[in-house]
């Protein structure tokens, strides 16, 4: 999403990103912002986590900068264990298949 993308949006619109970071030229939206093509931006991700503190969004009057976190939703962190427990139980059997959590 970069500045050609946003400037494709209706004037108006808000831009929600709660998928990768990269994918959102953080400078291009901090300038649609600025100048009120954009109304706002909800992001849960960025470029580089944690941001640096002089990250153009972080302060930004139209911009929601909230953690990362649906991993820490309960249902996540059970599949995780679960994953986990079965990658554990795998290795003691001498499967060597790639298991991940």
């Amino acid at each position: 999403v970069d500045a050609a993308f946003l400037s494709a949006m209706q004037p108006g619109s808000f831009l929600i990103n709660v998928s990768r970071g990269g994918l959102v030229d953080s400078r291009a939206l901090a300038a649609s912002l600025d100048a009120g093509h954009l109304s706002g931006a909800g992001l849960d991700v960025l470029e580089t986590e944690p941001p640096p503190v002089d990250h153009p969004l972080l302060r930004h009057p139209r911009a929601i900068v909230t953690p990362h976190v649906a991993w820490a939703a309960r249902e996540s962190r059970q599949r995780c264990l679960d994953e986990l427990a079965l990658n554990v139980q795998a290795f003691l059997v001498g499967d060597r298949r790639n298991r991940i959590c």
